[in-house]
């Protein structure tokens, strides 16, 4: 067979949700992956990761057929068994933590490993079905979703292709140039075709920040308090639209008077800039109608991320940006797609009553805490798919004790053997997205993508929605969802929400759900109850951890401070080359990122006698980890950086970095701190 090349849609929890074009060499073979060029979002582009996708779908270790447990929980010894024998020994399991302890001991769970429709939220069917408990997923947005909603309403806002429109792009706690290249395309247009300039913000210089015409490097935890010193500068030097404000905002008089302290000096005290940084970037700021703030998730991921989130977007509410074509903010898109899932998720037979689980608590969870279990029955049963959570969830230690737990029955359903398979009693061979059917929201453009099958099935794997809908039946459920094709069912949610057909889908390989721009920028109100963006938002109507909270916008000093015992604050940002624990399995990725290495300021690097390679370990009180040094001036003194979600394995320890943070919920409505540590380091 010749070379040909088929549409599909990146599955991977990235905000870009590229179009690809696949070259199929054969029924079982893949080459080249690009990005679609007739998308104009993805435009051709498409990250390194992602292109050498060959070797990830055709890597040696991939599972190949179902596995059962053999030897002690982690130690990843399993025997070979059939699929029926899989399916009967955990549909009994499931059966059996029911009648000892209640549906809501079962606990399906599920993360970003696929963010398609059908194959990452089916498993949302099977727990409405049977009264499983529910699911929070809080692990990656929560903290950004909720001081966004708080602001502006509902997750939506100006086409982020607007950016080749605008004058200044203001990319704030996001790495583009290694997390989200399509982004960095949009922004290189407005730079060749407008001369626009490129400000990024962030707690360490990375790739964006090299690339950018303006850098600022802060201290972790300290967005929201430059945020309130722009907002000081541009209401006293008369960048402020003061009609804009009064008609789309609740902005008053009680605002003005909080910020009238909030000075470039106070913020220069906290953030580590110079007053003239500060200043020179409010007045660029405030000067330039057409201004685009692209707001990450990176500066969320603190214990004070939703108030930072919150007041970051004030700003272009403050100068009336909103307003402007190539100007506002956008963060994502949730709440466009006006999808009809009840069939698909199983909506339409869940009880409100059954309890919801945190997803980033999944350590006290499985440890017993009641104030996590919300004072119901123990979780002695778990499904996983999309999942590794022994490597990715906070507080990795307590993970790690709650799925060695004997009385506690795991299956986890996955490509390859991960920390969180070792755990299992039964192992699942999990399909590959170019190896099935399905739809993707990008969160962070406009599309929802097709993404028909390319390739043949690989051994024995089974897609998520073949286990589930087979597992289902063996339970019980007569529910008709469980006796459709993914196939089916993408094309009646379509159908029921006005999208169209799967088959005209895939045909034309996307559906653009881009609102109109008076839509996009709120010219007829915001999304909100009033219709007005929040200056002092109701933090008790976004989630029960608002206790603290204030109804201005705030930078608060809640985020673990660095103490004479725990004297570096760390930061665990992602690799250009991983996606979580995602890619680190492949060749290519592995070769660029090498190894774990905590990135140290020259100055500390001195001070402690530490060179390039030094063995050093970081620790607190939830545990500590060995790796190889490197000093760098790239964050503010006294912040260490670890770049990457390595798999434990790649520690001297066999522990990952995620031991050392913590699984409280961050206010006011959950989600995990992962940039917002206290450590020591040492020489090892």
């Amino acid at each position: 067979m010749g070379k040909e090349f088929w549409k599909s849609a990146c599955p991977h929890d990235c905000p870009s949700g590229c179009a690809l074009e696949v070259e199929r060499l054969s029924p079982t073979r893949i080459g080249r992956v690009r990005g679609a060029s007739g998308n104009s979002y993805t435009d051709g582009v498409v990250c390194a990761k992602v292109a050498r996708y060959a070797e990830r779908v055709h890597h040696p270790d991939r599972l190949k057929q179902p596995l059962q447990r053999v030897g002690e929980k982690g130690a990843g010894e399993f025997r070979p068994i059939t699929w029926d024998a899989a399916l009967d020994e955990i549909a009994e399991a499931f059966g059996r933590s029911v009648r000892a302890h209640g549906s809501e001991s079962v606990w399906p769970y599920h993360s970003g490993g696929t963010m398609g429709v059908v194959q990452r939220y089916g498993i949302d069917r099977l727990r409405h079905a049977f009264g499983y408990s529910r699911q929070q997923t809080t692990i990656c947005m929560t903290p950004a979703e909720s001081g966004w909603r708080a602001a502006v309403g509902k997750l939506m806002g100006p086409d982020p292709r607007e950016m080749a429109d605008s004058d200044l792009i203001v990319v704030w706690g996001g790495n583009p140039v290694s997390t989200q290249v399509n982004a960095m395309t949009h922004i290189a247009k407005a730079r060749k075709t407008r001369g626009a300039k490129l400000v990024v913000i962030d707690v360490y210089r990375t790739p964006s920040i090299e690339a950018a015409d303006i850098g600022l490097v802060l201290r972790p935890g300290t967005d929201g308090a430059l945020a309130l010193a722009i907002m000081h500068v541009l209401l006293k030097e008369g960048f402020a639209d003061r009609a804009y404000l009064a008609r789309y905002t609740d902005f008053g008089a009680d605002v003005e008077a909080h910020l009238a302290d909030k000075t470039p000096e106070w913020a220069a005290a906290l953030t580590g800039l110079s007053v003239e940084e500060i200043v020179d970037f409010a007045r660029l700021y405030g000067g330039t109608k057409r201004s685009f703030l692209r707001l990450g998730f990176g500066f969320t991921r603190s214990r004070n991320g939703s108030s930072a989130m919150h007041a970051v977007c004030c700003l272009p509410a403050i100068t009336g940006a909103w307003g402007h074509q190539g100007g506002g903010a956008f963060f994502i898109n949730w709440d466009i797609w006006r999808l009809d899932l009840r069939l698909a998720h199983g909506l339409d037979f869940m009880d409100a009553r059954t309890r919801i689980l945190d997803q980033s608590r999944i350590g006290p969870v499985l440890c017993g805490d009641l104030e996590a279990l919300k004072n119901g029955p123990p979780v002695t049963a778990m499904l996983m798919q999309n999942a590794n959570s022994a490597n990715v969830a906070p507080d990795s230690a307590s993970v790690a004790k709650g799925l060695s737990r004997e009385d506690l029955f795991l299956c986890v359903h996955e490509q390859f053997m991960t920390a969180t398979a070792k755990y299992a009693d039964i192992v699942l061979p999990a399909a590959m997205f170019l190896e099935y059917d399905d739809l993707y929201c990008a969160f962070g453009q406009t599309h929802i993508t097709a993404g028909p099958r390319v390739l043949d099935r690989y051994e024995d794997c089974r897609s998520n929605h073949e286990l589930i809908c087979q597992l289902a039946r063996r339970l019980g459920s007569d529910h008709p969802s469980f006796d459709m094709s993914a196939t089916e069912l993408l094309d009646a949610t379509l159908r029921a929400s006005n999208r169209g057909t799967w088959e005209e889908a895939v045909r034309q390989g996307w559906i653009d759900c881009g609102q109109d721009f008076a839509a996009s920028h709120f010219l007829d109100g915001f999304p909100s109850s009033d219709g007005k963006f929040h200056f002092k938002p109701d933090w008790s109507r976004v989630g029960p951890y608002h206790a603290g909270m204030t109804a201005l916008p705030v930078h608060r000093e809640n985020f673990e401070q660095a103490s004479d015992a725990l004297p570096f604050r760390l930061v665990v940002p992602p690799a250009r080359t991983f996606l979580n624990t995602t890619f680190t399995e492949t060749p290519g990725s592995i070769s660029r990122e090498g190894e774990p290495r905590a990135l140290i300021h020259k100055a500390d690097a001195d001070r402690m006698g530490i060179v390039d390679g030094t063995l050093v370990k970081l620790g607190n009180a939830r545990g500590e980890v060995r790796l190889r040094a490197r000093p760098a001036d790239t964050a503010r003194q006294g912040v260490v950086i670890v770049e990457g979600n390595w798999p434990s394995s790649a520690y001297l320890d066999q522990m990952g970095v995620n031991v050392l943070i913590g699984s409280d919920p961050v206010p006011p409505n959950g989600g995990a701190a992962f940039h917002d540590t206290a450590v020591w380091l040492r020489v090892a």
